[in-house]
């Protein structure tokens, strides 16, 4: 994890805006105040986690003493007040916990502030929004598209086999919305996305309501499936719920290529085409790239494993690791020498499938030097002697890699 040093005087005012717009974004997982330097005897800390009081989304303060705790509860708008007011006058340490980054304030003796600011190298998980309550949804059940796509009944309620599918409907739009947030799109323009390999579309659907809806950006969504008579459902439903800048087409991402992409996604494509999608996202100047491999033939043809490793790769289990694991690396790596920020992660078990990783890249603000990670690319390739991965070739070909 890095951590920078921040430059703005009002450092204060910045944690304080920090924390604002975690709340505004539903990405606020946990604040800590600690050194405390006030009068009240044993108080240690205070701890902040999100809650919800009678419907309304509200911050719990968990005053920790030597031998006891005292909860208070606070609307939102009292409880940022109340941090601005106990800095740093009572407490000189805070530490704020969000999906996307992780903010320290410390106040030297002399009260002169100071904010460290670092970014998580692993997604983290939504907070719990309350007492055994249910971990914060990114779309509502009653969104009609999920009663036409069979999640929900007519009244809106889940059906339980299609529990699921609604975990990974929302557990996807938790990972589109964090990268929205780091990433350089804008939402007062078009957002493109294309979804390649949409299926039923319920992903397709739940990203296009996502924006339409929750986020009021203008949407124009494509999915793209070699099943006709899924798309020609599809469009059908689209049409039927009135659900304008959404429309699906038959093909692949061979066959149907935008030449200008904001959002491109591709879950379960198969080998390669896995490594045609993600150039599909850079060709096209995508600025979040979201993909799901599935299967790894092409380098596990190609994988000569050093001797030592022989004896722990006679296992076909094994076998297959490795060469999911040296595919994907290489991928990231790819992503990342064509300047994107790039994580992979193991994503929620999908229909049909026990384990799922996915990669996430979001386009970087600024350009990186792509030639210490070529370099590493090609000790990786020449470790396994691996003559060719077929990204680094759709890529060369374009002069990415040049």
């Amino acid at each position: 994890m890095s951590v920078t040093a921040a430059s703005t005087p009002d450092q204060h005012a910045r944690f304080i805006g920090l924390l604002q717009t975690s709340l505004d974004q539903n990405g606020f997982i946990k604040l800590v105040l600690a050194r405390y330097v006030g009068d009240e005897a044993d108080l240690q800390r205070v701890i902040i986690k999100p809650v919800t009081v009678k419907g309304q989304p509200s911050l719990s303060f968990v005053y920790r003493y030597k031998t006891r705790d005292i909860t208070k509860n606070l609307a939102l708008a009292d409880g940022v007040a109340a941090v601005a007011g106990l800095l740093p006058g009572s407490f000189r340490n805070a530490h704020l916990l969000t999906l996307t980054d992780e903010a320290q304030l410390e106040y030297s003796k002399k009260g002169k502030p100071s904010l460290f600011m670092s970014k998580p190298q692993q997604l983290r998980e939504a907070p719990t929004a309350g007492h055994n309550r249910e971990k914060h949804r990114f779309l509502e059940l009653n969104r009609p598209f999920l009663t036409d796509l069979g999640v929900t009944n007519a009244q809106g309620e889940l059906i339980p086999a299609m529990s699921r599918k609604w975990k990974q409907i929302n557990k996807f739009i938790e990972v589109f919305s964090h990268a929205l947030t780091s990433s350089p799109l804008a939402l007062d323009k078009p957002v493109r996305v294309a979804d390649f390999g949409s299926g039923k579309g319920y992903l397709t659907f739940a990203i296009h309501d996502y924006l339409r809806n929750t986020l009021k950006a203008e949407g124009e969504v494509t999915g793209v499936e070699l099943r006709q008579e899924m798309v020609d459902l599809c469009n059908a439903a689209a049409q039927k719920l009135a659900h304008p800048g959404l429309a699906f087409k038959c093909g692949d991402v061979r066959s149907v290529a935008p030449s200008e992409l904001d959002v491109m996604i591709a879950l379960h494509a198969c080998d390669i085409a896995t490594d045609y999608a993600i150039h599909t996202g850079i060709r096209s100047g995508a600025s979040i790239i979201l993909c799901s491999p599935c299967c790894h033939k092409q380098i596990r043809l190609q994988i000569q494993s050093p001797a030592l490793l022989k004896p722990m790769l006679q296992y076909g289990l094994h076998l297959g690791q490795q060469a999911e694991m040296v595919t994907d690396s290489l991928r990231a790596l790819f992503l990342e020498a064509c300047g994107y920020e790039t994580k992979v992660f193991e994503f929620i078990s999908l229909e049909h499938t026990n384990k799922n990783k996915m990669i996430l890249a979001v386009k970087r603000a600024e350009p990186v030097d792509p030639a210490r990670l070529l370099e590493k690319i090609q000790e990786l390739k020449a470790f396994y002697h691996i003559s060719e991965h077929c990204l680094e070739t759709l890529l060369r070909a374009d002069g990415y890699l040049a």
